[in-house]
């Protein structure tokens, strides 16, 4: 069992003691989110009321359990009532109070931050992971197989481009609560590379050496199966690709190709990763420039996740309808 005071040993600043009787509504469905809840002792359960009458169990928290964690990093509305099936004797931090630690660069707010984003990736992972187990209209057959090597081996890096990418930064929705210097001093780890339509960025299973930023045309995301493949993602100026493999040091999970004609901002994994890693004002902006575009990502796997359920209601198949139920409503968070 999970100690529960590791979490937030060094957060009781902004945690507040929480107690709730037997039968309880710790949160409501639809109501705004305002924080993190972590068990000390006793036991929830988180219902969702389904559309055609009656409720969907998807998830159970005992001792030492988190959860809420994405309301302190976006807002949000709860997507699920939690009720106590016990006495409840619980933490409570609020999202206000948790951003404003964050904010004063605390190093055990920013450890607390990395460990959110470390379990939104894990969430992310494991509804893509669920996504891809059904039919889906994304799916095609593969194109040519993937390089066997580096595909940007023999790419040129520079520090200049087709047109001045440094004076485009502050537009984009990347660098959103970044100032001139925090944009100025990530963009100065990277340099740049232009790709033609198709050229290969990376492939799955390889070792992470960088993330790439797009500043100008998109990158496709798509995972491969046998002779199929299945697009994940579109990623367009301001998004940043392979972020997660750089930061967790695992393989990639997914391939990358130009769509179109694009140029890249690489940020090679050392340097991204004294940012990350850090506790400066570049490292803040950057951790919550990191949690848009998970969210993102998350919205987008939930809309897959959505049509998938409708695709089965009509096709009256109970049992995948609840396991995609479960799947979208035990994030416990839904954007606004």
């Amino acid at each position: 069992m999970a100690d529960p005071a590791m979490p937030f040993a060094q957060l009781r600043v902004v945690a507040r003691e929480v107690s709730f009787m037997k039968g309880a509504e710790l949160i409501r469905q639809g109501e705004a989110s305002r924080g993190c809840f972590l068990i000390r002792a006793g036991s929830v359960e988180a219902l969702v009321a389904l559309p055609g009458g009656g409720t969907l169990a998807v998830a159970q928290f005992r001792d030492g359990d988190m959860f809420g964690e994405m309301a302190l990093v976006e807002r949000g509305v709860t997507s699920a009532t939690v009720v106590a099936r016990s006495n409840v004797d619980a933490w409570f931090v609020g999202r206000d109070d948790f951003r404003a630690l964050v904010a004063s660069r605390e190093r055990s707010a920013l450890e607390i931050q990395r460990a959110i984003t470390r379990t939104l990736a894990d969430k992310l992972r494991a509804l893509n992971a669920r996504v891809r187990e059904h039919a889906s209209a994304e799916e095609r057959p593969a194109g040519a197989a993937p390089p066997s090597g580096d595909p940007l081996a023999g790419v040129s890096r520079s520090l200049h481009a087709s047109f001045d990418w440094r004076a485009f930064l502050p537009v984009l929705p990347f660098f959103e609560g970044f100032d001139a210097d925090e944009t100025d001093e990530l963009a100065s780890t990277g340099k740049v590379l232009e790709l033609a339509r198709g050229a290969w960025t990376f492939v799955a299973g390889a070792t992470a050496s960088a993330c790439y930023l797009v500043l100008r045309g998109a990158l496709e995301i798509f995972v491969r199966d046998g002779a199929m493949e299945r697009r994940i993602a579109i990623a367009g100026p301001g998004e940043l690709v392979g972020f997660m493999a750089v930061v967790n040091g695992a393989p990639r999970a997914n391939n990358a190709r130009a769509k179109e004609a694009c140029c890249l901002l690489e940020l090679p994994r050392a340097a991204f990763l004294e940012i990350y890693n850090g506790d400066s004002g570049t490292t803040v902006s950057l951790q919550h420039a990191i949690h848009r575009s998970l969210m993102r990502s998350l919205a987008r796997t939930n809309t897959q996740l959505a049509r998938l359920i409708a695709h089965h209601k009509l096709e009256e198949a109970g049992r995948d309808v609840e396991h995609l139920e479960v799947a979208i409503r035990a994030q416990m968070w839904q954007p606004l």
